[in-house]
C-alpha cells in the first residue's frame, strides 16, 4: 500500500455479453474507487481472430494500492466475470481489464507497463486520450494527447457507443 495515491489508467474491454459485463465492471470499479472517471465507450472489430466486435473504454483513478495489489484486484474482477484464461492472446473475452499506466512506473520488459497497446491500437489510445490528455507517457515523454494527435492509427476503425456505460 502506497502512502500517496498514484494516478492509474485502465483499459476495459469485452466481446461476450459486452454491455452486461462492462456495466457490471464499471459499477464495481465505482464502488471501489468513487472518484474514477471513464472515457466514452467504443466498438471495434475483433483483431487477430474471428469473433464478435469488442467494446472498449478507458478509466482513470487514483489509488494507494501497489501495482501488484491493483493487478491482483483486477484479475479477480475478471475472474468474477467468468474470464477464461489460456495462452492464446487473441480470443473472445467476457472481461479484460488492463493497467495501461501506473503513475510514471516503467516495468519493461518483465511486465508490460506502460502497456505497449497504447501505441498499437486505436481502441486503446483514443479513449485514453479523452481522459488522460495531459498525462505524460513515461517512456515516450509525450502527453497522451500529443501521442493521439501524432498517431497514424485509424481513428475510423472505432465507433462510439452512445449512452453506454451508464455512469450515474
Amino acid at each position: 500500500m502506497n502512502e500517496t495515491p498514484t494516478q492509474v489508467y485502465l483499459d476495459i474491454g469485452s466481446n461476450i455479453d459486452r454491455e452486461q459485463n462492462i456495466q457490471s465492471c464499471v459499477d464495481e470499479l465505482r464502488r471501489k474507487f468513487p472518484d474514477i472517471v471513464f472515457s466514452n465507450a467504443y466498438e471495434s472489430e475483433a483483431l487477430g481472430f474471428k469473433g464478435d466486435p469488442f467494446i472498449n473504454l478507458s478509466a482513470g483513478l487514483q489509488t494507494r494500492l501497489s501495482y501488484d495489489e491493483l493487478n491482483d484486484y483486477l484479475k479477480n474482477l475478471e475472474n468474477r466475470h467468468a474470464r477464461k484464461r489460456n495462452n492464446e492472446k487473441f480470443i473472445s473475452r467476457t472481461l479484460d481489464v488492463d493497467i495501461l499506466l501506473y503513475g510514471d512506473l516503467v516495468l519493461q520488459p518483465q511486465k508490460d507497463l506502460p502497456r505497449r497497446e497504447i501505441l498499437k491500437f486505436p481502441f486503446v489510445l483514443f479513449p485514453l486520450a479523452e481522459i488522460a490528455v495531459d498525462f505524460m507517457h513515461p517512456v515516450e515523454q509525450k502527453t497522451i494527447g500529443e501521442l493521439a494527435k501524432l498517431s497514424n492509427l485509424d481513428k475510423n476503425s472505432i465507433k462510439q457507443v452512445n449512452g453506454f456505460p451508464v455512469l450515474e
